[in-house]
């Protein structure tokens, strides 16, 4: 994945928010697939190694080579559902978990890795590692978010404009994360974001398929007539050739 890389709206699944309206989080990765979204981070802090891998092999079996689908924090996890023949790209890391350069190693080449990073010294160390050990950035959170409590100090969409800066010349795309609504896409975009990941905003809606499809008209610069407030699709273009954050 280069710099130039358009990601687009980033769906990160959350399981009780899918199960509201009764949809449940395969439902709402195929809604939001059909919408426009080509990444799925499968997510759930709750589950246990082997509910999440079978959780991520349901998702990866559902979206096939449509959506690029990682697993957020557990390389345990994405390295046992590519075992099992999955399409699972890789794995999202946070700072406190596997070093990137780890994961590198026992993914390979060609898989994905993605790192959260929201200071200078996150981009200072990454500038450190060899290239091509992270393929994208989640740069956040944006706003407060609930779907995150721990979450660092918000940056708004200055202080990710500044990080986005900080990282040019890294050749890794920066994905805004965050409490992201739909007013908030086109400023994000503008900050030099090369796409938004949206947690509540898709896996909240009564409609995750019309929610997604929203989102991706707000990256796109193509709004509907009367967008939803809970209502994305540049085709993910990659730099290798593979199997296949918070809002």
């Amino acid at each position: 994945m280069t710099p130039a890389a358009e990601v687009g709206v980033y769906l990160v699944t959350d399981g009780r928010l899918a199960d509201r309206h009764g949809t449940g989080v395969v439902g709402v990765v195929r809604a939001a697939v059909a919408a426009g979204v080509r990444v799925v981070q499968v997510r759930d802090k709750d589950a246990s190694a082997r509910e999440l891998l079978a959780l991520t092999g349901s998702v990866a079996d559902a979206v096939g080579d449509r959506a690029l689908v990682v697993v957020d924090d557990r390389l345990d996890v994405a390295l046992a559902a590519r075992h099992a023949g999955h399409r699972v790209a890789g794995v999202h890391l946070g700072q406190s978990d596997v070093p990137v350069g780890a994961a590198r190693a026992l993914l390979g080449p060609d898989a994905h890795v993605g790192l959260t990073a929201n200071t200078p010294e996150h981009l200072a160390a990454l500038a450190r590692l060899p290239r091509g050990t992270v393929d994208l950035l989640g740069v956040g959170v944006v706003h407060p978010t609930s779907t995150k409590p721990d979450h660092p100090p918000a940056l708004g969409h200055d202080g990710v404009a500044d990080i986005v800066r900080l990282a040019d010349g890294l050749d890794v795309p920066c994905v805004a994360i965050g409490g992201v609504t739909l007013a908030d896409v086109a400023p994000l975009r503008g900050a030099g974001a090369a796409g938004v990941a949206v947690v509540s905003g898709i896996c909240a809606a009564a409609d995750p398929g019309a929610a997604a499809a929203a989102y991706v008209a707000a990256w796109t610069g193509h709004l509907p007539d009367a967008p939803s407030p809970d209502r994305g699709d540049p085709r993910l273009q990659t730099g290798r050739t593979r199997p296949g954050t918070d809002a």
